[in-house]
């Protein structure tokens, strides 16, 4: 293990930004791309019809709606770290693609809307990081408005979230009447002023939480302030980095993410508490960061991030080793190999040529359908990475071509975007028609909209008659491929085959597939498969 390769490891900080819709997350990743000196100018998620975007949300779709669709990666260099971030949606039609990211990430940053408090979304994300004991930090966004009280927020938290919150800043008033935060930890109070173009270093700082001028300054508020401080540190524990790293106490920063305010406090804390990436378990071994051979794996494909090369990029997460632009990389999977020259780090759609990256680092490979979600490239070892989840469809369409003549362009944007995983798209084994599974409605219409404007193609989504989908394999102890094979001929006119020619079996009525259980007792029908049926799981249930 080389020096040079430690000191790399221990510099990368990779986490996500997760949150219920519309608390903010967008927009405080703007911010800490402002604060870090990534972007010299934040764009507002908010100003739709403007020519400003937010730098993660690139899609035309995005920009139409402000809402982000699509996870995006960017790259910082923040003090001695570099950072990678990963901006997730937040709505829960497209859970699925944030699912896949948390896989990817050592560390999520939780965004609640301090009005609205622990939303039903954010519920269902912290289960999955609670599932992989991914260390989460809290921003309460949008102190400038009228919200929550902050003690209730934070019993809330606590009781919602089944984790002890330990405060790192706590608010002075709310509303119109919001002085800013008590700095709990450098005894200090950062003074708020509205305003967005404000960057670090130019906040009015007090120091001394318990100076008399904060006290005639900002009166009740700091008052009342003050005495709820001494409730939570009488009642709440102190900030263990054991407990953190383990998923079990989450640090709690206060802020208003669109005036630049709490994000300076947030960005150390994810350089300072945030870990280095760790170990990652694979089917064969346990992979350790610092290993001099280069290993990665497949979390996420992105169809026509530049609509002019009609490009598919396969995002990477490398977990151990080092990347060097030209390198021969095995796809385990396949048993190719690929020597990619222009692999890219991302700011958003923008990219640059990488030639070298390490262990935690988000990279970027283009390439025309070799890669799959999932995939593990190393330099020649067999590994396979374990965790990626495809969760069985809830709702199903058809989909038709208005125009006879663009068939092909539909199969072939179909084919892409369910590469993504950004629908499921299934072949059914009897007839021609392509169906279409989803988690939420809103990936239909995402679909219907890219399929139009990134391929030509203007596609009537119909409804179908399927409501319930189940992968199925059989255990070698139980005939393996013959009786599965049995199956499939006895049910082929309700079978299909998703992106990965995985069989999965489609129902009109969950009572059928108990039906179909008890006649077929050898077979398993699964809710949740992970990449290339190689593991199969439960689905979460928290």
């Amino acid at each position: 293990m080389s020096a040079e390769l430690a000191e790399q490891v221990r510099r990368r900080r990779t986490f996500a930004i997760i949150s219920h819709p519309d608390a903010g997350k967008t927009t405080l990743t703007e911010k800490l791309l402002l604060f870090s000196g990534a972007i010299q100018i934040a764009g507002s998620v908010k100003a739709r019809k403007a020519t400003r975007h937010a730098t993660s949300d690139w899609m035309e779709i995005e920009k139409q709606r402000g809402i982000s669709v699509a996870s995006s990666v960017m790259q910082m260099e923040y003090r001695d770290c570099t950072i990678n971030l990963l901006d997730t949606p937040g709505h829960q039609d497209f859970s699925e693609d944030t699912y896949r990211v948390l896989t990817a990430v050592d560390a999520a940053l939780m965004v609640i809307d301090a009005a609205n408090g622990v939303e039903p979304q954010t519920r269902r994300l912290l289960q999955v990081c609670r599932a992989r004991n991914t260390p989460i930090l809290t921003f309460i966004n949008k102190m400038d408005r009228e919200v929550q009280e902050p003690l209730a927020l934070m019993d809330e938290i606590e009781r919602e979230l089944g984790m002890t919150v330990v405060p790192f800043t706590w608010p002075v008033g709310m509303g119109k009447f919001f002085g800013g935060v008590l700095d709990l930890r450098k005894d200090q109070m950062r003074v708020f002023s509205p305003g967005e173009d404000r960057v670090a270093g130019t906040e009015e700082v007090v120091q001394g939480l318990a100076n008399p001028q904060l006290a005639e300054r900002f009166g009740m508020a700091y008052e009342q302030a003050a005495g709820e401080i001494e409730l939570v540190r009488e009642a709440a524990p102190e900030f263990d980095h054991a407990e953190f790293l383990a998923g079990h106490q989450t640090p709690m920063f206060f802020g208003s993410a669109v005036n630049n305010f709490g994000v300076q406090e947030v960005l150390d804390a994810l350089v300072d508490l945030a870990p280095a990436p760790g170990p990652r378990a694979a089917l064969q071994r346990t992979v350790n960061p610092d290993e001099p051979k280069f290993s990665g794996v497949v979390f996420k494909i992105q169809a026509n991030m530049d609509p002019a090369h009609r490009d598919r990029i396969a995002f990477l997460r490398v977990t151990s080793g080092k990347f060097s632009r030209g390198m021969t990389m095995k796809v385990v999977r396949s048993g190719k190999t690929l020597r990619p020259n222009t692999v890219v780090t991302f700011m958003s759609q923008k990219r640059e040529l990488l030639d070298e990256a390490y262990a935690g680092d988000i990279i970027g490979i283009p390439n025309h359908g070799v890669l799959q979600l999932g995939d593990t490239l190393t330099e020649g070892e067999t590994l396979q990475f374990t965790g990626l989840p495809f969760f069985a469809p809830e709702l199903f369409r058809s989909v038709e071509v208005a125009d006879p003549l663009k068939t092909k362009q539909l199969r072939a944007g179909l084919t892409q975007l369910g590469e993504e995983g950004a629908i499921q798209v299934f072949r059914p084994m009897m007839g021609s028609v392509l169906l279409l599974g989803a988690v939420g409605q809103l990936q239909f219409e995402v679909v219907a909209h890219r399929l139009e404007h990134e391929y030509g193609v203007k596609a009537r989504i119909l409804p179908a008659r399927y409501n319930v989908a189940r992968w199925v394999t059989c255990d070698e102890a139980d005939g393996g491929e013959k009786e599965l094979k049995r199956f499939i001929d006895g049910n082929s006119h309700r079978m299909a085959l998703d992106a990965v020619d995985a069989p999965t079996l489609l129902l009109e009525y969950a009572g059928e597939l108990r039906a179909i259980q008890e006649n077929w007792p050898k077979i398993k029908f699964h809710a949740l498969r992970e990449h290339a049926g190689l593991v199969f799981q439960q689905r979460l249930d928290g």
